[in-house]
């Protein structure tokens, strides 16, 4: 039986593929509120992500080839952007969607052929199948939002798949220190969510002194940074947790600067 986390990834993908059908050809070249990238830069790195998450569901060597061959080419001064810009070019608009649908689709495959048990290579820590799946999903949810944003349209209703990405941010809190080399704070603030459908998501009950509280959703931009916290309604008591939610961080690479407060916004708003 497929694991839950990989349909959630089919699932996720299909309603990100709703909205790149909407665009017109010079959609693709606007600019998002993400780093300046255009639509273009944030569908390649996705689909360089699936690349390289296919590459590691095939096996070890074929990813530590395709991460060899990057780190190279970024030693010639290239960033990251533009490796991926040299990398596909000419892969662009409605011929990068395909492809990514298409690679989205093989890596869905390969990772519902594997044990429930595997482990992946990955760019941060290995992770686990389930969080291997989340982590793609995640990447997709919210890479999304500066299209939905750019584009001034509404994202469709989250559903309870949400809770993956909410799952991840959890998880992440050591992360977001280690990766910058500071100390894991002792305790995991209680993290108490509305979901989607009204129920509560929580974790981490037993800590009274630091907490984070509100909206799954709010939560969600909070940690994938795709919002600052100051932006967000969510209820943030005690200085770990404060410290925490200012600079989350729930994704693999090096550590990075959340967004300025009204920095991330709809065009719509």
């Amino acid at each position: 039986m497929t694991l839950q986390q990989i349909d959630d990834l089919r699932a996720e993908a299909d309603e990100f593929d709703r909205l790149l059908v909407t665009l017109k050809p010079g959609d693709w070249r606007r600019a998002t509120l993400f780093k300046d990238w255009t639509i273009d830069d944030i569908v390649q790195h996705l689909h360089m992500g699936d690349r390289m998450g296919l590459a590691s569901a095939t096996g070890e060597a074929t990813f530590a080839a395709l991460v060899a061959d990057i780190q190279a080419r970024r030693a010639t001064g290239l960033s990251r952007l533009e490796e991926t810009r040299q990398r596909l070019a000419g892969l662009t608009g409605d011929s990068l969607r395909e492809h990514w649908r298409t690679t989205l689709r093989e890596l869905c495959d390969a990772l519902a052929a594997k044990p429930v048990d595997a482990r992946l290579k990955w760019a941060g820590p290995d992770m686990g199948l389930r969080m291997f799946a989340t982590a793609r999903q995640m990447e997709i949810w919210s890479h999304a939002q500066a299209i939905y944003d750019v584009m001034g349209v509404a994202r469709p209703a989250p559903s309870a798949r949400l809770r993956n990405i909410a799952e991840i941010g959890v998880r992440t809190f050591g992360w977001t220190y280690r990766v910058r080399n500071l100390p894991v704070p002792p305790m995991l603030p209680h993290v108490r969510l509305t979901a989607p459908g009204g129920e509560t998501w929580e974790w981490n009950a037993g800590c009274e002194s630091d907490s984070v509280a509100g909206d799954a959703v709010a939560f969600c931009t909070v940690v994938t940074q795709t919002r600052n916290i100051a932006d967000t309604n969510l209820a943030v008591e005690g200085e770990i947790a404060k410290h925490w939610m200012s600079i989350a961080q729930c994704f693999a690479g090096p550590p990075e600067t959340p967004p300025a407060r009204g920095t991330r916004h709809s065009a719509a708003s």
